[in-house]
């Protein structure tokens, strides 16, 4: 009977750690300067999910009658040194911008979640391998990292995502070891651990939902600096190329104009702007909301 009532009492321990979620979306809504960033975020979004629909001309055809031709009714953000329409080429641009943040940051949060769940929990020699070469690749700045990497592969868009991946990773191998060394010693992973669960079932049951949180804010920045970061190796020409509707070739083609055409380089140089200001206002208010430490304050 006393065993038995031990198994049951360990049963009725939570899967993960109780935390006040409910209070966690007002509180994020309470912020101005996150609603701002939400606000401006849905924009983006919707710039480039219905870019092929709000678009009026073709973004890579030229118009070489209408070349260098200021903001007006008929081309809202000007034309290029080429005729090709401004306001088509940014919303394009958008769409390539929210795919490149996307398709880096969800697989280098998955991945290194893996590989952080399983170096926090292991532990021993598998750790200690795992986090050398995380030092490793932290060792050097990501961003010469990856022009490195991005030059070595050619010059290309995908490979400048590719780039942005390897730079990336090391980051969230860190932030979810750190989290795993202090949970896996908690009451509710013992208890999962009495009652003879498995180790793939206390990794994704009972760890995993609890650094979500932590997950959420870091990816939310990262969506931010991926853009950032990809602009910058465009801009360079590590990164997509012309005639690509991508807001960082379109600077380096505007640049030669700034004195003459300021709007070529001052359009997509504002949406990047924005469009990082937007993640990181978001960022902020994730982790003002779902951090307990800070959430009294708001």
């Amino acid at each position: 009977m006393a065993e038995q009532a031990q198994t049951q009492a360990a049963l009725a321990l939570p899967a993960r750690m109780d935390a006040p979620r409910p209070r966690a979306r007002p509180a994020l809504l309470r912020s101005p300067l996150t609603i701002a960033g939400l606000a401006l975020m849905a924009v983006f979004v919707a710039c480039a999910l219905t870019a092929s629909v709000l678009a009026p001309y073709d973004p890579i055809k030229q118009f070489l009658s209408q070349r260098l031709k200021p903001p007006s009714p008929e081309h809202w953000m000007g034309t290029d040194q080429l005729g090709r329409d401004l306001f088509s080429r940014m919303l394009f641009g958008a769409q390539i911008s929210l795919t490149i943040g996307v398709g880096v940051v969800a697989p280098v949060a998955v991945f290194g979640t893996i590989l952080g769940l399983v170096a926090g929990y292991a532990g021993g020699l598998l750790d200690e391998i795992l986090m050398r070469v995380t030092d490793v690749f932290l060792a050097f700045p990501p961003l010469i990292l990856a022009m490195a990497i991005a030059g070595a592969l050619g010059p290309s868009l995908t490979n400048a995502m590719i780039a942005i991946a390897v730079v990336s990773w090391p980051v969230y191998v860190r932030l979810v070891r750190g989290q795993v060394l202090s949970l896996r010693q908690r009451e509710f992973v013992e208890a999962a651990r009495a009652i003879g669960a498995s180790t793939p079932r206390i990794l994704s049951q009972h760890l995993l939902p609890n650094l979500l949180a932590p997950l959420l804010v870091q990816a939310t920045f990262d969506l931010g600096g991926t853009i950032l970061i990809a602009a910058g190796l465009s801009f360079i020409g590590f990164g997509a190329q012309i005639p690509t509707p991508e807001w960082g070739v379109m600077i380096s083609d505007g640049r030669k104009y700034v004195t003459t055409q300021p709007w070529l380089p001052l359009f997509p140089g504002l949406a990047i702007l924005v469009t990082v200001a937007a993640f990181n206002l978001i960022g902020d208010g994730l982790r003002d909301a779902l951090d307990p430490r800070l959430r009294g304050n708001l």
